[in-house]
């Protein structure tokens, strides 16, 4: 009887303090104030729509060039085709103006990159494709093969690109965006029936660490 008087005071006495006795519910403490939702990322803004991709030019003929009857656009040189599709442009156009400042390609101060070889019609002969900075992040991008002995230009686009490249048989344009995040991506390939190279892609890309 003694021990149970004893014991019952001891689980009163706890109470009383506020102790809890081992195996009830405890106190997790002050409950936090509530407050509002805090913005921690956002949705990037989307780019406009774009349009349908351009149709490409038709092929130019560059008869000023001598004849190339292998077809060996190699023999001759790019600085000399450059200069010959310059020739019937507007003497004030930025793309002429850096051709005819250049003296020695692919080096500075010359605007006219080196040139990139590869067969872009299918026809396994290599076609030549070149690159001219005009200034303000534009590029001038051409592209020329031999047709029946004859150099012809077929491409001829201008672009804000922030960089080319070349995958397979395609020329692929990076150009920034002005909405953050994206970059447009545009893709032009042989097309047979025009005899030129045609904008087949016209995209946007959400931009990656590395572009």
């Amino acid at each position: 009887m003694r021990r149970s008087l004893t014991l019952a005071l001891v689980c009163a006495s706890a109470l009383l303090g506020g102790c809890a006795v081992t195996g009830d519910p405890k106190s997790a403490g002050r409950t936090p104030a509530a407050s509002a939702p805090e913005q921690v990322w956002a949705a990037r803004k989307s780019p406009e729509p774009l349009g349908p991709p351009n149709s490409a030019g038709k092929p130019t003929p560059l008869r000023a060039l001598p004849r190339v009857p292998s077809g060996d656009i190699h023999q001759v040189a790019p600085l000399t085709i450059a200069r010959a599709a310059a020739g019937p442009m507007d003497s004030s156009d930025d793309t002429v103006k850096k051709i005819k400042e250049c003296r020695s390609i692919g080096q500075r101060p010359c605007a006219v990159q080196a040139p990139r070889y590869r067969d872009l019609n299918g026809d396994g002969k290599d076609d030549l494709l070149l690159a001219i900075e005009t200034g303000n992040a534009w590029v001038s991008l051409w592209a020329f093969t031999v047709k029946d002995g004859v150099i012809t230009q077929i491409l001829g686009v201008s672009d804000s690109a922030r960089s080319v490249e070349l995958s397979g048989r395609d020329v692929i344009a990076w150009d920034p965006v002005e909405a953050g995040g994206y970059d447009m991506r545009r893709v032009f390939s042989w097309d047979e029936r025009l005899q030129a190279m045609n904008e087949r892609v016209t995209e946007y890309v959400e931009s990656s660490p590395g572009k």
